[in-house]
């Protein structure tokens, strides 16, 4: 059986090379980069595009002179025409992204926006209702201010910040108090309400507004790329054969 791959003094043969792959989990990873080849194969890139992306690449790895390039290349084994390919293949795939997705950002935006949107809050939790009644008036009387009652009564991490979380993603917070953070004006305080085995008191204090600027665009890019390659990965039915 013919030898495949040389690591140091051990060689593998085509059957362990595929068991390792299969051992280490990797064959899922190299379906995924071929399905992205055939999506870029028939992407053009212009050689300014070409130098350029060789630019940025090599500025992503802090490669800052022409002998600092050719020095890394030498110690990963790699002649700078596999550097070409690398950066090239990124470039491409981001020309990708924006053939088939860049005219829908703007409404896929407006249909993530209530989620994308940021807030500032104060929190106060217990597992006894007459205590979060109490709270809250209090609260309301302005008997003491949130981060007092806080320190003396939330049951949760947010004692040590006197009550205040974020800002936070309104995507990350547990929805229903997303929900009651998303239906209530800046400074308006919440009723106590029970999620789970706590009973909430919230308060909105800042609300940031989330905006389609050049990093949210690509960010939305990458999560229709990635929605996108996930359907095609699990249409995709790939077997190991291995010969006898």
């Amino acid at each position: 059986m013919s030898t495949v791959l040389q690591v140091n003094e051990r060689t593998f043969a085509t059957d362990e090379v595929l068991s390792l792959l299969t051992q280490y989990q990797l064959v899922p990873q190299l379906v995924r980069e071929m399905v992205i080849d055939k999506a870029i194969a028939d992407i053009e890139c212009t050689p300014e595009e070409t130098k350029l992306a060789c630019q940025l690449l090599a500025k992503e790895y802090q490669l800052s002179c022409a002998q600092i390039l050719k020095e890394w290349l030498q110690k990963n084994g790699m002649e700078f025409q596999q550097f070409e390919t690398i950066a090239v293949r990124r470039l491409k795939l981001e020309k990708f992204k924006h053939m088939k997705w860049g005219s829908d950002i703007e409404s896929y935006f407006l249909q993530r926006k209530p989620m994308l949107n940021r807030v500032v809050f104060s929190l106060l939790r217990t597992s006894n209702l007459d205590i979060a009644q109490e709270l809250c008036f209090r609260l309301q009387e302005k008997e003491e201010s949130f981060a007092q009652l806080a320190r003396k009564y939330t049951e949760g991490p947010e004692a040590e910040t006197d009550g205040l979380v974020g800002p936070v993603e309104l995507q990350t917070i547990y929805p229903s108090l997303a929900k009651i953070l998303s239906s209530i004006q800046p400074q308006q305080l919440s009723p106590p309400i029970q999620i789970d085995k706590w009973i909430v008191i919230v308060r909105l204090e800042k609300l940031l507004v989330a905006k389609l600027d050049r990093p949210m665009r690509q960010r939305l890019l990458n999560e229709l790329f990635h929605r996108w390659l996930q359907e095609q990965l699990t249409a995709i039915n790939w077997q190991i054969f291995q010969e006898c």
